[in-house]
């Protein structure tokens, strides 16, 4: 009878999970969809059925229905999901067959969108895990490849799912526009969190060999990893960040794979989307992958460099990841500082024209950079650079014009400037002068005397000559200011005394203007 009405519950379509089943060793296992029930004694199986390692756990989008491999009666309760003897109370040489039933028992995924459900079997696959955590951590002997290959299983049971990002648009309150800030935390993390320390654990402990867990920690399974670093929970990308950066430590097989996989999702990132919630952390992760670069450099580096970071300038969302992008950057600087030419000139390409709080960021790079930065690339980048620095100058955002000043500060950068200052003094001169007549803001206003006076003082002539010039552009500019609203003024005067005829009126051209340098 209690079969009869179990075969009758509906059940999840099983094309996932055969897709899953077809798809590889690194892949996390479809759950069976046999008609018979499973008991979940871990350790057993029944004839006919897949093993208990195989129901591990479908690909459930937010954590939503329970694996078949749960015997779950009409009234919602378990009949067989009980606690096993913990590992530090049975014999040594049974701990290793109970830890591999303590695996196949934490394969079962449970529902969390329900705090009240299951309370018990969730209490008890948590102490499992725990348990299973010390045990690799104190692991004496080398891991077989059983052993391995469980905790694999296991670990894609539970970590692998559809993720199910809320909404980016901004959302209307009271008719008011208001952005999404908190992020959406994933109900199961109890779980989650225990299962990324145990395979955190797994993948650095002395007693893995990478080249027998390569086989199960393969290609397949790295690529399902990358995707988990969408996830809207930080808590999850950092645990994330710190496993895909001891894979890479551990599997030096799989680092060209690994970086190659993840430019493909900044390409994505760039030129399609916009929107990824682990850029972030993989800067992160490859600001330590940088740092240890050989020297000198490959090919296939510097392109990274030109093709990935360079392009990261340009979404709008750069505030969220411009801190770790920062730093990849000034690493680049520092392995090789031929570099700062493309970096600055890369820079100047993606350089933002309306968004000022962005334009503060690329600043505050460009110094970092420049700080690194020979005089000899110097020289070749100065004249665009300082174009768009006289532009910042004279920004009426307070903050660009006052970050742009702050380059002043960096005695590194002044001394390059005072190299080059018969280049330089020219372009930004007519912005400082501006500044200091006109600029609405103090701080700026006070900061522009000081620069100006560090040119003064290094170079007199040459700053008087660039007054002289400023002067003569300016009264240039006046007289074609004149010229235009006289011009307007006839015209009005011609037209209202014409209205009613149709004579057309003829004006004289307009002066030609010198170029002002």
């Amino acid at each position: 009878m209690f079969r009869k009405v179990l075969n009758k519950l509906p059940r999840k379509s099983s094309k996932g999970s055969e897709h899953r089943e077809q798809s590889g060793s690194g892949r996390s296992h479809g759950v069976s969809t046999s008609k018979s029930s499973v008991i979940v004694t871990p350790g057993s199986s029944k004839p006919g059925n897949s093993s208990p390692a195989l129901n591990a756990g479908q690909n459930h989008g937010n954590r939503a229905p329970l694996p078949l491999s749960v015997n779950e009666n009409p009234n919602g309760n378990f009949n067989s999901y009980e606690a096993l003897p913990s590992i530090r109370d049975v014999p040594n040489s049974e701990k290793p067959s109970l830890f591999l039933k303590k695996l196949k028992m934490c394969s079962v995924v449970f529902d969390f969108t329900d705090p009240t459900k299951h309370l018990k079997e969730k209490e008890i696959k948590r102490q499992a895990l725990v348990e299973l955590v010390d045990y690799v951590s104190s692991a004496n002997a080398k891991f077989t490849e059983n052993l391995m290959q469980e905790v694999v299983k296991m670990v894609s049971a539970n970590i692998f799912r559809t993720l199910s990002p809320q909404p980016r648009e901004n959302k209307l309150v009271d008719g008011l526009e208001v952005e999404e800030e908190e992020p959406s935390m994933d109900p199961a993390w109890p779980h989650l969190q225990l299962v990324y320390e145990l395979f955190l654990r797994f993948v650095a402990s002395p007693e893995l060999d990478a080249k027998l867990a390569k086989k199960f920690i393969d290609q397949s399974f790295i690529l399902r990893l990358l995707d988990l670093f969408d996830s809207e929970d930080p808590r999850e990308r950092e645990c994330l960040k710190m496993t895909l950066h001891r894979i890479y430590g551990k599997f030096m097989a799989h680092r060209p794979f690994i970086r190659k996989a993840v430019n493909n999702i900044f390409l994505n990132f760039v030129f399609e989307t916009e929107k990824h919630n682990g850029i972030a952390e993989f800067l992160e992760i490859l600001g330590s992958i940088i740092n240890g670069f050989a020297l000198p450099l490959k090919e296939e580096h510097k392109l990274f460099l030109v093709r990935i970071l360079i392009p990261l300038h340009k979404p709008k969302c750069l505030a969220m990841y411009h801190q770790q992008l920062s730093y990849c950057i000034s690493q680049f600087v520092e392995k090789d500082c031929k570099l700062a030419d493309t970096i600055i000139r890369g820079s100047l390409k993606y350089w933002p024209i309306t968004n000022s709080s962005k334009e503060v960021m690329f600043l505050s790079e460009l110094e970092e950079v420049l700080e690194a930065t020979q005089p000899p690339e110097f020289q070749r980048c100065m004249v665009p650079l300082f174009h768009r620095v006289a532009r910042c100058l004279n920004s009426p955002h307070f903050q660009v014009a006052e970050r742009a000043l702050f380059l002043w500060n960096n005695d590194h950068i002044v001394s390059l400037i005072k190299q080059n200052r018969k280049v330089i003094l020219p372009i930004i001169f007519p912005a400082l002068e501006k500044n200091a007549r006109s600029h609405w803001n103090q701080a700026v206003h006070s900061l522009t005397l000081n620069v100006r006076k560090i040119f003064h003082d290094l170079d007199a002539d040459l700053s008087r000559e660039c007054l002289q010039k400023f002067e003569e552009n300016e009264s240039k500019e006046a007289e074609v200011t004149a010229w235009r609203e006289a011009t307007w003024k006839r015209l009005e005067e011609i037209a209202a005394k014409k209205a009613a005829s149709s004579e057309a009126v003829l004006i004289g051209k307009e002066p030609t203007r010198s170029s002002t340098g």
